[in-house]
């Protein structure tokens, strides 16, 4: 028979929303009541992550189970092997996922959780370290364990005291805690975090411009040495084509960047006889580049700081191997803020990653003014 959960009383709008504000005002002075408790033997865990061999197996029952599966998979993607172990299942044939090099991070608010406590004999009896989450140091979890992170006194932030929330959401940060600051004292770097996250939008905001770039033999490449008009009539284009031409040296390497604003602007001003001069008199020289292997984010983020449609890619010897051309970035991230500006002002492109730092050279872009000369 399903029981009758029919409300007695009401809640008014502004009663809901007190009552929520509530629920999340609590548990916010948890965290920080246990941000204030941290000591060493949170140190003493972080060690233990850190300098595990194998897997840190994370194991919970019921609520805390769930977080622990949360917390699993925030240390798979941080550079922490993790993986999580049901305590039911694990009695029932699954303490074979157990290796002598792992460690056990275990999650109880009481300590007593019968499924968690009929672990303990054969967590033992495999040697390996446990870390135990819980609210009782004097519980037999943490009698049994070889670290305790104390979580202090909890009130639960349901109206009746007992659905597990607040005891949650201790465990939720801990957790965090654990496999951020573990991940920091691994040096764990942004290009380690993408080949964790090679699908979807952040996927594809974490890939190489390699991935995403017009490979050479689809970009238009010339000498420098040439004229303007014998570029434009010798130079085939390829099946996709770009606003933008490189000018290589003689070695083959990047020495400007001549595009269809610039050719715009010659015959503007009425420069005709421009056509016959060499293109590096009015290409734009030492233009900038990004090297090849950087992060897609990085390259976009210099394309909007700087306002510029088209970036060639570069190898460590300054040879253009690819462009990654405006066009290809909005088609790769369609829901980008990008407005097309005027001729050679490009355009404005969002992105949340910060200032890009490069090994390899980034080059700043000198425009050359035609009106000069």
């Amino acid at each position: 028979m399903t029981p009758d959960f029919s409300p007695t009383a009401e809640l008014a709008p502004a009663d809901q929303l007190r009552y929520a504000r509530e629920i999340i005002q609590l548990e916010s002075r948890a965290l920080w009541k246990l941000a204030e408790r941290l000591d060493g033997e949170f140190c003493r865990a972080v060690d233990q992550v850190f300098r595990c061999r194998g897997s840190v197996i994370v194991s919970g029952m019921g609520k805390a189970g769930l977080i622990g599966q949360k917390i699993a998979a925030t240390l798979a993607s941080t550079g922490t092997r993790s993986h999580y172990l049901h305590p039911a299942e694990a009695v029932h044939g699954d303490l074979g996922r157990i290796h002598h090099e792992d460690m056990l991070l275990i999650l109880s608010q009481s300590g007593e959780t019968e499924e968690v406590i009929r672990l303990l004999p054969s967590l033992s009896e495999f040697g390996v370290p446990i870390v135990a989450v819980t609210s009782a140091r004097a519980s037999t979890l943490a009698r049994a364990a070889t670290v305790t992170i104390d979580l202090g006194p909890l009130k639960e932030a349901c109206s009746l005291g007992l659905a597990p929330s607040t005891s949650t959401t201790a465990m939720l940060a801990m957790g965090d805690a654990l496999a951020l600051v573990a991940s920091r004292m691994r040096a764990f770097r942004r290009e380690d975090f993408a080949r964790f996250h090679p699908a979807g939008n952040l996927g594809r905001r974490l890939s190489k411009v390699d991935d995403h770039m017009r490979p050479l033999a689809q970009c238009r490449l010339a000498p420098a040495t040439r004229t303007v008009r014998q570029v434009f009539v010798d130079r085939h284009v390829g099946r996709r084509r770009s606003g933008a031409i490189m000018l290589v040296d003689a070695a083959g390497k990047l020495v400007g960047l001549f595009t269809d604003s610039d050719l715009a602007r010659l015959f503007e001003s009425r420069r005709d006889a421009a056509l016959d001069d060499s293109i590096h008199t009015v290409m734009t020289s030492e233009p900038c580049t990004v090297p090849a292997g950087s992060m897609l984010a990085d390259a976009i983020a210099i394309m909007a700081e700087r306002k510029i449609s088209e970036l060639p890619v570069i190898d460590d010897g300054g040879t253009p191997v690819g462009l990654l051309d405006i066009t290809d970035v909005v088609a790769v991230f369609p829901d980008l803020q990008a407005g097309m500006g005027q001729p050679g002002v490009g355009v404005e492109v969002r992105s949340s990653v910060p200032a890009p730092k490069f090994a390899g050279p980034l080059r700043s872009k000198h425009r050359h003014d035609p009106s000069q000369g």
